[in-house]
């Protein structure tokens, strides 16, 4: 038979911690034994798909070169 769940102040605290902030992801609280022994949050980020989908036109046997480099534009 399965043993009841305690919840203490401190693993209400941390449970409110985890969810704090979260917009798109989840909370996992692991159990065993009857105590929680385990919280993961994972996050995710969303963002908006354009309305109308770019391609850009390449050669295929194009050469890289330093200016197709990544950019960080801030």
């Amino acid at each position: 038979m399965a043993k009841p769940l305690v919840l203490d102040e401190t693993w209400l605290n941390r449970i409110v911690e985890q969810t704090t902030g979260l917009q798109y992801g989840s909370v996992v609280i692991t159990v065993h034994d009857g105590r929680i022994v385990q919280i993961d949050r994972t996050e995710r980020t969303r963002y908006d798909q354009p309305s109308k989908p770019q391609h850009v036109d390449t050669p295929k046997n194009k050469q890289a070169s330093k200016d197709d480099s990544l950019r960080i534009v801030q």
